[in-house]
């Protein structure tokens, strides 16, 4: 673990977030005051006039690289410019947003823990029976269904069909159920997998023989000898997870209305809130930053071997 190496790489994934983002929405076709003026007024309200007033109010014509640089002193003093469409401050905007990101991230993440994982060890404890061909056939299945599809499929089926969820809102405990069934159905394929093949090398190893031969049950020989091997790769994909979780909410939330930083960032780019982009897009990728930091720390402790 060094930290120095950790805030180097934090300090180039804010300029390289930072500078992507910003060359994206400048590249982007259309007249941006148009657009700022659109989200700001509504398109009911939207004529030359609102644009022309915006235009001269930020000085679009004029700024060229001048934003980015002016964001990037917003940066050293730990504050993130003001959204061009609300006014509000992109801190206080955000902070509202990830809350609700944060609250459906984490029951995905309960979720598909309490599906994947255990099947997947039931599955490596008997590998080639019955549950082991039937959950890769399964697990085969979601990872091939795009997110945005098993979004829809769920709708119909559970909502429009059945009636026993809304198919959209926030604020009530019902309305978690399907957005984070759509994102953990995904992250509990993978990591009933990882978990299934960690668990069948575990069996087949000397230790395992041991142990059982010794006269441990397979209950106590998984829990004093194979849980620490197969939770070491479950860990180290958590951290992949986090990617998972982040493409997944972008899509999610838009397609459910739920109001999180996914579903913000995708307006503001319609809207092209360039200081709204740019904060998004950063504290997503310091949060993979320090998640991966997390992961490497948590790693460590479940696996000491070469640590200095």
């Amino acid at each position: 673990m060094n930290l120095p190496s950790r805030l180097l790489q934090l300090l180039m994934v804010v300029l390289m977030v930072g500078g992507t983002s910003y060359l994206m929405m400048q590249s982007l076709p259309g007249d941006a005051a148009w657009r700022i003026a659109a989200g700001r007024y509504g398109y009911d309200a939207l004529d030359a006039a609102a644009a022309a007033s915006v235009r001269a109010e930020l000085g679009l014509e004029a700024q060229g690289g001048l934003h980015f640089l002016y964001w990037l002193g917003d940066i050293l003093r730990l504050e993130l410019g003001t959204s061009l469409i609300s006014g509000e401050s992109v801190w206080v905007e955000i902070r509202h947003q990830l809350g609700n990101s944060l609250s459906l991230a984490g029951a995905a993440l309960g979720i598909s823990l309490l599906i994947g994982p255990p099947l997947g060890l039931l599955a490596g404890l008997r590998a080639g029976g019955w549950l082991d061909r039937s959950l890769l056939a399964v697990c085969s299945l979601l990872r091939a269904t795009p997110q945005f599809l098993l979004a829809l499929v769920l709708i119909l089926l559970i909502s429009v069909e059945m009636g026993l969820l809304p198919a959209a809102g926030h604020g009530e405990p019902q309305h978690f159920i399907l957005p984070a069934m759509t994102l953990a159905l995904g992250l509990a394929a993978v990591s009933a997998r990882l978990a299934r093949d960690a668990m069948a090398a575990v069996t087949q190893t000397a230790f395992h023989d041991f142990a059982r031969w010794k006269g441990l049950s397979n209950a106590q020989t998984f829990w004093r000898h194979g849980l620490r091997h197969v939770a070491l790769p479950l860990v180290t994909y958590l951290g992949l997870q986090f990617v998972t979780l982040v493409e997944g909410v972008v899509v999610i939330e838009s397609i459910f209305g739920w109001p999180g930083i996914g579903h913000a960032l995708v307006h503001a780019i319609f809207s092209r809130d360039v200081p709204m982009v740019q904060g998004t897009a950063l504290v997503l990728g310091v949060g993979f930053v320090v998640i991966n930091l997390l992961v490497d720390l948590l790693g460590r402790q479940l696996d000491p071997r070469g640590v200095k």
